[in-house]
């Protein structure tokens, strides 16, 4: 088998080659290149593929359409929005991913894009380096809070638990799981969520279901003291009605790690421009230990899949 991976899985060439050498010992040849957004460079790259790999690089149809060996797509990510699926599984492609790597990555993410926001880090190491004092901040506390989690997968649920040591109450929204239940969680609908809880937080995937679920409407139900957290997909909030519930105070504040496309940002997106905001490019599921655990879920599943038992199928 030819197999390609088209970026970094963000580990040790020494890790790589411990991983690769038994797929090249058994006679599979293996390479990998540097990540590319240009189309014609990536058809050239995979047009001899009969695997491909790939992290949360978008893949255009046009490349696979320019592969005609491939058989597998290697998702070394969770979601898979960035693949075509439909056209991969058209041609009887298959298409697995690494769910499960980043769960701890993101969930504690979330969690210092809540403390950070409720406790004003920022604007207090503003004034700390410019040799001011606290006056006029004043934070608040995570304990007792009432979080509402759109998307109680793997990662909300950890987040769940997480938010519990604190002491908080849990909602959750009932439109992707319904009749689903769990101990110390209160599924509502929509709006009654977003009504109750001091801080909204998206877990959920990126589906026509839940695009722009997050728009100008579902905001003006959020109370004007919460703040929402983004470490899901940039798409499921409208950034042009968050920006101006931000700017024009109708809700506290908001933690976005996640965008319309992959950083770098426009400059002209109106998050970047906008009031009481926290910023991150894409990173909450970027640590040392989920690098390593991506790695070992990847390589596993193109061997189960050698073996003629794909696991992690989407």
């Amino acid at each position: 088998m030819n197999i390609v991976l088209l970026e970094s899985l963000g580990i040790s060439q020494e890790l790589l080659d411990q991983y690769t050498a038994p797929l090249m010992a058994a006679g599979h040849h293996f390479t990998a290149f540097d990540r590319s957004t240009d189309t014609a460079v990536l058809i050239e790259e995979a047009k001899d593929a009969d695997i491909l790999m790939l992290a949360n690089m978008p893949l255009p149809a046009k490349v696979i359409d320019h592969c005609p060996h491939l058989k597998y797509i290697n998702v070394a990510f969770t979601g898979v929005d960035h693949i075509p699926v439909a056209r991969a599984k058209e041609r009887g492609i298959l298409v697995s991913n690494a769910s499960g790597y980043s769960t701890q990555a993101v969930s504690e993410l979330t969690i210092a894009m809540i403390l950070t926001l409720l406790r004003q880090i920022p604007a207090a190491d503003k004034k700390c380096r410019g040799g001011q004092t606290k006056d006029g901040i004043t934070g608040f506390e995570l304990h007792n809070k009432t979080v509402g989690i759109i998307g109680t997968g793997a990662i909300g649920m950890n987040t769940i638990r997480l938010c519990q040591a604190f002491g908080c109450r849990i909602l959750a929204y009932n439109g992707f799981t319904p009749g689903k239940t769990g101990e110390g969680i209160t599924y509502l609908p929509l709006y009654p969520m977003l009504e109750q809880s001091d801080i909204v937080v998206l877990h959920c995937p990126l589906t026509e279901a839940s695009r722009n679920l997050i728009d100008r409407q579902a905001l003006s139900h959020m109370k004007s003291s919460a703040i929402l957290i983004n470490t899901a997909r940039g798409p499921v909030v409208d950034s042009q009605a968050l920006a101006d519930a931000l700017n024009e105070g109708r809700i506290a504040g908001a933690g976005v790690d996640v965008f319309e496309m992959e950083p770098p940002i426009p400059k002209d997106h109106p998050l970047l421009n906008c009031k009481n905001i926290l910023l991150t490019p894409h990173l909450a599921f970027s640590t040392a230990e989920s690098m390593k655990l991506r790695a070992a879920i990847v390589f596993d599943n193109i061997e189960k899949f050698l073996s003629g038992a794909p696991a992690n199928l989407v």
